[in-house]
């Protein structure tokens, strides 16, 4: 494996995982206090343009990260929306 493909690997690992820790606070706590629910449509937008990206390329690396990233975030939009309403 070529050096640039490792260094391209780790970073968008990194980045698909960022928002991991809030969906396990979220399900831990079962509150959404915070999330900004306009910010994740923006993000889920953004991801849902590289993973089209990354497919029009051929390049697997950016569509199984951003893949991965937007089921997070999807993930995190959901529970949002549930737990907010349950707050309400």
């Amino acid at each position: 494996m070529e050096k640039i493909t490792l260094i391209g690997i780790i970073a968008s690992f990194g980045t698909a995982i960022s928002l991991f820790p809030q969906l396990i606070k979220i399900i831990k706590e079962k509150k959404a206090e915070g999330t900004s629910t306009a910010m994740i449509l923006i993000l889920l937008t953004g991801l849902s343009f590289w993973v089209y990206y990354g497919s029009l390329k051929g390049d697997l690396i950016i569509v199984i990260s951003n893949a991965a990233a937007l089921l997070i975030n999807i993930s995190i939009l959901i529970l949002s929306i549930v737990f907010k309403k349950n707050q309400a």
